[in-house]
């Protein structure tokens, strides 16, 4: 399987912090050294934070490119829902049919409906297979569908396809 799409995202970020840091917050600091008094530099102290939040971003970053990278992903079911599926439901109250989107946390995005395995209604997708039911309790209700198909991680010919991205 090919280079899952969310790490080249997760690559620009981080050499888009890394440039900045490299580069764009030592011309920050020195322009602000140039003003005069540390102690009471707006623009100085700005430059710092900033430098500091970015040491930890990229720190972040290059952690979670690692976690991904060391994920087997032969290792991911191709024959019930886990990362990487898409899962074709029908509400059993209403009839509609919906798709969910099962995406690494970075990639999560409820109104395109790609979520994480992790939410409530993740959780309750993860290892089903075509023809299961499935009731989702919430807070202030209950959602029950029934899983008209799923395609797996391994279903997409090719990265462009896949909902990972």
């Amino acid at each position: 399987m090919a280079r899952l799409p969310i790490l080249d995202k997760l690559d620009q970020e981080l050499k888009d912090s890394q440039k900045e840091l490299q580069v764009e917050i030592p011309k920050a600091l020195k322009t602000a050294r140039e003003h005069g008094d540390l102690s009471e530099n707006a623009e100085f102290k700005a430059a710092k934070e900033r430098q500091m939040f970015l040491e930890s971003r990229v720190s972040l970053l290059q952690k979670r490119i690692s976690d991904i990278t060391s994920i087997n992903l032969d290792k991911i079911p191709s024959d019930r829902s886990g990362l990487g599926s898409t899962l074709y439901l029908r509400d059993l109250n209403t009839g509609e049919e919906i798709q969910y989107h099962l995406v690494f946390p970075e990639e999560v995005n409820p109104d395109e409906r790609k979520i994480s395995a992790a939410s409530p209604v993740g959780r309750s997708l993860v290892g089903k297979q075509e023809g299961d039911d499935i009731i989702v309790p919430l807070p202030d209700k209950k959602l029950e569908f029934e899983v008209l198909k799923v395609r797996t991680i391994h279903d997409y010919p090719n990265d462009e396809d896949s909902v990972l991205d």
